[in-house]
């Protein structure tokens, strides 16, 4: 194998390595924006838990985090939660650095 090969080897394994990372980070961030969530609307417990999968799921309609906030968006305007765009957003990427953090730190 020559230096270049080992050079783009070791490129991909990163790239892949990276990923895994951020589909991790996105499904702890969605987990506890669920249960953020979960609380603003009244629901504790096994029905807190059952939302904040719900959330998860909500992800996988498209890439990006707009199916998720809409989702969010839907439920809170449905159960009369008033929750600005704006703190919906500030919430899902302050939820996502402490997600990443979780992860970088083992926990």
């Amino acid at each position: 194998m020559s230096t270049f090969d080992k050079r783009e080897d070791g490129f991909e394994k990163k790239f892949a390595h990276d990923e895994e990372l951020r589909f991790k980070a996105n499904a702890r961030r969605n987990k506890l924006l669920g249960l953020w969530a979960a609380e603003k609307l009244g629901k504790s417990g096994d029905d807190a838990e059952a939302y904040a999968r719900a959330v998860i799921a909500a992800d996988i309609e498209e890439a990006g985090d707009e199916d998720v906030f809409r989702k969010l968006r839907k439920d809170f305007d449905a159960a009369g939660v008033t929750q600005s765009d704006h703190q919906i957003r500030r919430t899902m990427d302050e939820l996502l650095a402490q997600a990443i953090d979780q992860i970088k730190n083992g926990k």
